[in-house]
């Protein structure tokens, strides 16, 4: 049994193309895509009918929350300001009724109890939390903590861009249940540990691993003495032409209508780094905060002084067009 995983294709249309030419080569069984189909690239419409056209699994991401909830009271605080949300207000305007109706009706995450293997999770950030992911730096008593609820021992997430392929152990002297569930269930565990193979498949439309490839995963189906869990994960990047996508940022409008955040997007797309929180790191170390002070006069000063943009236009592909 093989699954193909992807996720974080933030309408990077031809990124996702040059993952499903990959696909046909590998031949899964299934192909699962893990969340936030749209926003950050300019086609997450064509992104969505794309994946519509194949008999895909499908989970919800955070980025399509955005999307369905803009103008509800669930809307993330501040998305009705066109100049910090603008790029999510185009989007609005370019995904069709039927497709955001599509959206709506994914689940937010999965378990899989394929026959003769065993069951596996999958869900874009943390359960119920699809803003919160896994990091490769984080300590495994802290990830143990978050999947103490997760008893599957193969478990699949995303959001963070990253590829991960990593196995935690929790054993009762950690107390990590207690200390998670101050109000919970006070019985001592059964087992003597707990295990999670934990595996993220990287972004296929925006990775933050300084690798500017569509990068994605597939996992098989093995035996506890080959991997524990009973699945193995092997990742992939896949090299692809950026330089239409990133195009498209100024010729869809996307780029205008988006301001500082669409243009920080297409500085990720250039860099596989994460252009935004450096911003607002930047900013917040100086005392600013560019939701409160204005987003265009800070990132004026964030180019001023940083050198940011020089270092994205020494690696831009539209700057350093091949000759002939």
């Amino acid at each position: 049994m093989k699954l193909a995983i992807l996720a974080d294709i933030h309408g990077n249309l031809p990124a996702l193309e040059a993952v499903i030419t990959t696909l046909e080569q590998i031949q899964p069984d299934y192909v699962v895509v893990n969340g936030d189909l749209i926003n950050g690239a300019p086609f997450s419409s064509e992104v969505i009918e794309r994946i519509r056209s194949y008999d895909w699994i499908v989970v919800r991401g955070n980025h399509e929350f955005y999307l369905l909830d803009l103008g509800t009271p669930r809307a993330a605080p501040g998305s009705d300001d066109p100049e910090r949300w603008g790029q999510l207000h185009w989007l609005r305007n370019r995904v069709t009724a039927e497709q955001s109706a599509y959206l709506a009706m994914l689940p937010d995450e999965r378990t899989f109890y394929l026959p003769d293997v065993q069951p596996l999770r999958i869900t874009h950030g943390l359960p119920g939390r699809n803003r919160v992911g896994i990091f490769r730096s984080q300590p495994d008593d802290k990830i143990a903590a978050e999947l103490l609820d997760v008893h599957q021992e193969t478990f699949i997430t995303a959001h963070t861009h990253v590829q991960i392929d990593r196995h935690i152990v929790w054993r009762p002297e950690m107390n990590g249940d207690l200390s998670t569930h101050p109000h919970g269930d006070m019985r001592r565990p059964s087992a003597s540990e707990r295990h999670w193979h934990v595996i993220n498949p990287g972004s296929v439309g925006l990775p933050l691993n300084r690798r500017p490839t569509a990068q994605f995963a597939v996992i098989e189906a093995t035996t506890e003495a080959v991997e524990r869990g009973g699945w193995r994960v092997q990742h992939f990047d896949v090299a692809y032409d950026r330089r239409p996508v990133l195009d498209a940022f100024a010729s869809s409008g996307m780029q205008a209508a988006g301001g500082v955040i669409s243009t920080l997007f297409y500085w990720e797309l250039v860099t596989a780094e994460a252009e935004i929180i450096y911003f607002y790191r930047w900013a917040y170390e100086r005392g600013l905060d560019p939701d409160r002070d204005g987003m265009p006069a800070v990132f004026d000063r964030y180019i001023a002084e940083s050198g940011r943009r020089e270092y994205v236009h020494r690696q831009d592909p539209l700057y350093h067009r091949p000759v002939g």
